[in-house]
């Protein structure tokens, strides 16, 4: 079978690649972080136009992509960048949800989102839900031609950039059935819905959402009512692909500011990446990063087969992302030292970045279990 990637898609990774090492260095993104936003606007508009979020869409959404592999190349480099602006919120997640079941006016809204003129988020995640998808406490009452919305959100990532907010509710059925879940758009400064927001570890900004008598006309449902869970786990088995595709962009970096550390810092007269003891953990290091470009590649390849078979590739190659990228995390600091935890160094962030991207859509152990269920099944 042939990995190498197309010609479109080495081009698109050429691009990438290209601007990001010219505009994204570790002042810019230190000064997007501690902006009041979280992000850039400047930068996002220039990677929509550059073709970086079509490339997350496919033609008959309005994009040129959309594959698993697709999806990979693009979070890959902005992984390998520490790149902070919500691409996997606006696109993958909420866009891809409006392409896939929305109504014909939800749909026009994926252009806007091509073209890097609207921020969506997805407030799916409740404070008692942990990683279960199907745990969907929020209601929603339909009376009178509207839909009541009430409940709580957690963790949602870009909410307080977002000009519509898609929240996940239980028309029908127990707390954990997945039938009985839908969705809804909701526009930015609806009544009724609350956010406190705050800067995440890792870059960027979420908030918690609260939803106390949230009205909104029958058309705000996305999709059949009841019916969105099917849609939702495509969306997140799509994010969990970008996740561990940005997690060994992030963790290439690592292991490159590693071994150019090691050539450059010396003791006792030599550069320390000389001392075998280093070099073998060095070597480590590169034989897991090689093994989880394997995993990522699995996994992007299966994106689109059945679910059950598509799920539990994916679970196994978050939980093997989860365990090198810790891996690749710590020996990266403990090769470095001291210099490593500085938030003026690269390091110090790409480090966090790998670590966080492990408690979105389940940790290494979630994973680990669901695999195995998976494959029991």
């Amino acid at each position: 079978m042939n990995f190498n990637l197309t010609e479109e898609r080495q081009m698109l990774q050429d691009t990438l690649r290209r601007y990001l090492r010219d505009k994204y260095d570790t002042k810019t993104r230190n000064a997007i972080i501690d902006s009041d936003t979280g992000m850039s606007a400047e930068i996002w508009a220039e990677l929509a136009e550059l073709g970086v979020i079509g490339a997350l869409f496919t033609e008959e959404q309005g994009g040129f992509g959309g594959a698993g592999f697709d999806i990979a190349v693009v979070f890959e480099e902005l992984g390998r960048a520490g790149v902070v602006e919500p691409f996997l919120d606006t696109a993958v997640l909420g866009g891809g949800l409006l392409a896939e079941a929305g109504d014909a006016a939800q749909r026009a809204l994926v252009d806007d989102v091509i073209a890097g003129g609207l921020h969506l988020a997805l407030a799916h995640g409740e404070p008692s839900s942990r990683y279960d998808l199907t745990r969907v406490a929020t209601t929603a009452v339909e009376s009178g031609g509207e839909v009541v919305l009430n409940g709580r959100k957690a963790v949602v990532v870009n909410a307080e950039n977002a000009d519509h907010v898609i929240v996940t509710a239980r028309e029908s059925g127990a707390l954990d059935e997945a039938a009985g879940i839908s969705a809804f758009l909701v526009p930015a400064g609806t009544r009724g819905m609350t956010l406190r927001g705050y800067a995440n570890l890792a870059g960027g900004r979420a908030a918690e959402v609260a939803l106390d008598n949230v009205a909104l006309p029958v058309s705000a449902r996305i999709g059949a009512a009841g019916a969105a869970f099917g849609v939702l786990s495509d969306r997140i088995a799509a994010a969990n692909v970008a996740l561990s595709a940005e997690a060994l962009g992030a963790m290439e970096t690592a292991t490159r500011l590693t071994r150019d550390y090691l050539g450059t810092r010396k003791q006792f007269g030599r550069p320390i990446g000389t001392f075998q003891a280093l070099q073998h953990r060095m070597a480590d290091l590169l034989i897991e990063l090689e093994q989880a470009r394997s995993a990522v590649i699995n996994a992007a390849g299966h994106l689109h087969a059945d679910a059950p078979l598509r799920d539990r590739h994916i679970a196994g190659t978050r939980n093997l992302i989860g365990r090198v990228g810790r891996l690749v995390a710590e020996e990266s600091i403990q090769l470095h030292g001291g210099i490593a935890m500085t938030q003026e160094y690269e390091l110090a962030h790409i480090a966090k970045r790998i670590v966080m991207t492990d408690h979105r859509f389940g940790d290494t152990d979630w994973h680990l279990e669901r695999f195995i269920d998976l494959s029991a099944a």
